[in-house]
């Protein structure tokens, strides 16, 4: 690999363990630069304790942690060229807005002038110049969020980390600033990691997401490849595909035969082969006369919630004791509890996942 394409953090089988608990699990990761990439997953999953290793405030059991093409596994945390928007964002309340932001830089001992310089570039960036001498007490959530994202960038880093910097905010500012932070850090090419559990946060900022869980990252790609192509079943359930079916590859090889009816495969598999069979609430339709579809199945409802921007519907397959669920946008009819109802499921809708024992893969 050439210099112009060095990933800007690399980690090599990084373990970090806390007595006999392996926190993260020989985790590997290459990040270009200008990429933003998200360790999602579940609490406990080992995302925070992976960032903090990558930040120098946890110490890596095994592994190499590389920042620029330097090894830095053993560094400080003041020795690597990191910015860092904590979940807490642990602003200083006595100090003013400028003070915050230039706070790292006067620690690194950058002359005054120069300190100015970056601080009104940084507050500009995040557009609250006007606001220098204002306290964080006094400014907005949402302020206070770019007051310590100016401080992060301010030091102009090679790398930035995000610990669920919007995890204490209402949903519709998380969303705001979601888009906001995204646009901003495209902007300025930063290269960004950022933790979360709000898969609609890593969906909407992200290039790549890594899907972790019991310390081990299950898949890594774009976010439209994890929504719609779930690496195993744990990612599936994770992202959202709540309906999964067990199917048997038939003798023929090109079709598959589960609750829903005979499927066909997108290409040949081996005969009498399980596998799981995937579909996303939204993809499932009710309709009295399916055309263009995979599958099409009888159901009863159990149930109908609003959900706000759906409606949620609850289905009972009785004869094979399954239960299935749907997303209907609004101005569609929404059946009564107890009505038999015909579904189909488009061509495109349906993921497969071979399965292996307990688990499953691709």
């Amino acid at each position: 690999m050439n210099a112009s394409s060095q990933p800007v953090l690399e980690l090599k089988q990084v373990v970090k363990k806390f007595g006999s608990n392996i926190a993260v699990d020989h985790v590997s990761l290459a990040v270009a630069r200008g990429e933003f990439i998200s360790l999602l997953g579940p609490s406990g999953c080992g995302k925070t304790t992976t960032l903090r290793m990558i930040a120098g405030l946890e110490q890596a059991s095994q592994g190499t942690i590389q920042i620029g093409g330097k090894n830095v596994t053993s560094e400080p945390a003041y020795r690597r060229d990191i910015g860092m928007v904590f979940q807490s964002l642990a602003l200083f309340p006595h100090m003013t807005v400028a003070q915050n932001v230039g706070f790292g830089l006067r620690m690194r001992g950058m002359p005054a002038t120069e300190i100015e310089d970056h601080v009104t570039s940084a507050l500009k960036l995040v557009r609250l110049v006007g606001y220098e001498k204002r306290f964080p007490d006094s400014i907005s959530g949402g302020q206070q969020q770019r007051v310590a994202l100016a401080r992060a960038l301010a030091a102009r880093p090679a790398l930035l980390l995000l610990d669920e910097p919007f995890s204490a905010l209402d949903r519709k500012l998380r969303e705001e600033l979601t888009v906001e932070f995204a646009e901003l850090l495209h902007q300025v090419d930063a290269t960004t990691v950022f933790v979360t559990h709000d898969q609609e946060e890593a969906f909407a900022m992200s290039n790549r997401v890594a899907v972790m869980q019991s310390g081990r990252i299950l898949q890594l790609h774009s976010p439209t490849e994890v929504f719609t192509k779930p690496a195993n079943l744990e990612v599936a359930r994770f992202v959202g595909m709540s309906n999964m079916f067990k199917a048997k590859v038939d003798a023929s090889g090109t079709t598959a035969t589960c609750s829903m009816g005979t499927l066909a495969l997108p290409k040949p598999d081996i005969p009498g082969r399980n596998l799981m069979v995937g579909v996303r609430p939204e993809n499932i339709r009710i309709t009295p006369n399916p055309q263009d579809t995979v599958a099409h199945f009888d159901a009863v409802v159990l149930s109908s919630t609003f959900r706000g921007r759906f409606i949620h519907i609850a289905l009972s397959l009785p004869t094979f004791d399954e239960r299935i669920e749907i997303l209907l946008a609004h101005g569609l009819t929404i059946p009564a509890i107890g009505e038999r109802v015909r579904c189909s499921i488009g061509k495109n809708a349906l993921h497969l996942m071979h399965m292996h024992d307990e688990g499953a893969t691709s």
